[in-house]
């Protein structure tokens, strides 16, 4: 070999070494995972530093609405069969291995989302787009009753958003009660004008005063009212310190104010502050939160007459016959605004709290009417022990995403989509997918560096400082995971053992 030959072979190698050493954003977190099934068709997981993902179960029907039973069983309503059915799993080294699959419930009325379960109690619920079911619910066998079903709330019928979202408080001084999320009838519901049409509106039931034979609840007329003007309050968790009641909301579609389109980057999806069961009163409890005359602003640059507008503010829409008339700015800050506001378009469908009360993590669907794909994720949110998020009501950054689509322009055809969480005992988040028909499973890899970076900012605006997630180095690397495989996570350590070998050959 000539001198040039050696010098240029020299030249790769340190090249080689460089690009090992200090790795592209790609590189940083790169893997093959061997873990599970492979990603349905072409989709490419990845996520932030010091995360792993894994394909837990594929080839679901439309799976929706999770939980956990007290026997470590994932419950899943898969909307496509309009069941539910009860997964198994056993551990297998860093990996998790699907050991069964069995319907728990007959075919019959078509569950197509919420799902809740009494641990101890021994009842499973579930929900129709007309009204929510219960089954007495042997956790030994993980089997319902068959054919013992009953009505529990009712008065739920109608078109439009038909998710009835479930969640069973546990938190102690307000134990037992049944929160029921109704989804207007539109993207513009005129029916949510009235408050006591039950449409756009979250509301709790005391599963203690209605026994076994009692007549079900009517969802418009009994149960206590948490809010209303709420457009689609797809995912409602409780804080599990405080016992706060939170909501993530679907904003809507197609707006104009004074006559312009705004509807590219507004309104800004929304997380509520619903109040408490326990008899504290607040003022956001049962208060009307604009829906469907005010939204809350995302891109203030983009909206008309914007001089009294910040990110969260409520702004008005355009006038409508259908909707009783105008509604003014100022009546629309009077009405309760959201805590936090989103990128639009994104579409939280889900929020669980961790264990200790400083994460909040929101399954983002993903949009289908905005310029380009946004979300298509699962990120977190950082709170304080007490129940409040960290970030202020005017931050942009307060999502820090978590488990993404490597390639969001592929999305929706060829990416995963988020629906609901489950956090099991160990802390591993368990996600289901309906586009792909698969579960999930995130967990924070030991030792593993970095951490979620924030979602960006609305064009035009400063991003709001925000703390660094609980459990997370401060400062974390925008870097990501991708992989074709069932699992993935590459830590730099591993870079840096492979660069070492070829650094002792240039030396030589």
């Amino acid at each position: 070999m000539g001198r040039h030959s050696i010098a240029a072979s020299r030249g790769l190698l340190f090249s080689l070494a460089a690009s090992l050493f200090f790795p592209t954003s790609i590189l940083a977190q790169s893997s093959t995972g061997t873990c599970g099934p492979a990603p349905s068709g072409s989709v490419r997981p990845a996520t932030a530093p010091g995360y792993s993902w894994q394909v837990v179960s594929s080839g679901l029907q439309d799976p929706r609405g999770i939980t956990f039973d007290s026997e470590g069983r994932l419950l899943v309503v898969e909307r496509g069969a309009g069941r539910v059915r009860a997964y198994t799993y056993r551990e297998d080294g860093d990996c998790v291995v699907e050991q069964s699959r069995e319907y728990v419930t007959e075919q019959g009325p078509a569950l197509n989302h919420g799902i809740e379960i009494d641990r101890e109690g021994g009842v499973l619920y579930a929900s129709t787009n007309q009204e929510v079911l219960a089954w007495q619910y042997d956790a030994q066998a993980g089997t319902a009753a068959a054919g013992d079903s009953r009505t529990v709330v009712d008065g739920m019928g109608g078109g439009g958003h038909s998710t009835r979202t479930l969640l069973l408080t546990r938190k102690e001084g307000q134990a037992g009660h049944l929160v029921v999320s109704f989804g207007s009838m539109g993207n513009l519901d005129e029916v949510a004008t009235r408050k006591d049409s039950g449409s756009s509106s979250v509301k709790a039931f005391e599963l203690g005063n209605n026994t076994n034979n009692a007549q079900a609840y009517d969802y418009p007329s009994t149960g206590t009212l948490l809010g209303w003007g709420l457009r689609n309050e797809v995912g409602v968790a409780e804080h599990p310190n405080s016992g706060g009641i939170w909501g993530v909301e679907n904003s809507a579609d197609q707006l104009s104010r004074y006559g312009v389109d705004v509807h590219d980057h507004n309104p800004g999806e929304e997380m509520n502050f619903l109040g408490y069961l326990n008899g504290t009163e607040t003022l956001e409890q049962g208060s009307n939160f604009g829906y469907p005359w005010c939204f809350s602003a995302w891109d203030v640059s983009e909206l008309p007459q914007n001089g009294n507008l910040t990110v969260g503010t409520q702004f008005a829409i355009d006038s409508s016959t259908a909707l009783g008339g105008n509604r003014t700015d100022e009546y629309c800050a009077e009405q309760t605004r959201s805590r936090l506001v989103f990128e639009s378009h994104m579409a939280p469908l889900d929020l669980k709290f961790n264990d200790t009360g400083k994460q909040g993590w929101i399954s983002f669907h993903g949009s289908w009417n905005s310029p380009d794909p946004v979300g298509y994720k699962l990120s977190l949110v950082d709170f304080s022990e007490g129940g409040m998020p960290l970030d202020s009501e005017t931050s942009t950054t307060a999502a820090k995403d978590v488990f993404f689509n490597e390639d969001i322009s592929r999305c929706d055809a060829n990416c995963f989509r988020p629906v609901a969480l489950a956090i099991d005992h160990q802390g591993r988040i368990f996600m289901s997918s309906d586009s792909t028909g698969e579960i999930y499973m995130i967990k924070k890899v030991e030792g593993g560096n970095g951490g979620p970076t924030a979602s960006g900012a609305p064009a035009g605006s400063t991003a709001s400082q925000t703390s660094s997630p609980s459990g997370t180095s401060s400062g974390g690397s925008s870097s990501s995971t991708p992989s074709g495989n069932g699992c993935g996570q590459f830590g730099v350590s591993t870079w840096w053992m492979m660069a070492v070998p070829l650094v002792l050959v240039i030396l030589a």
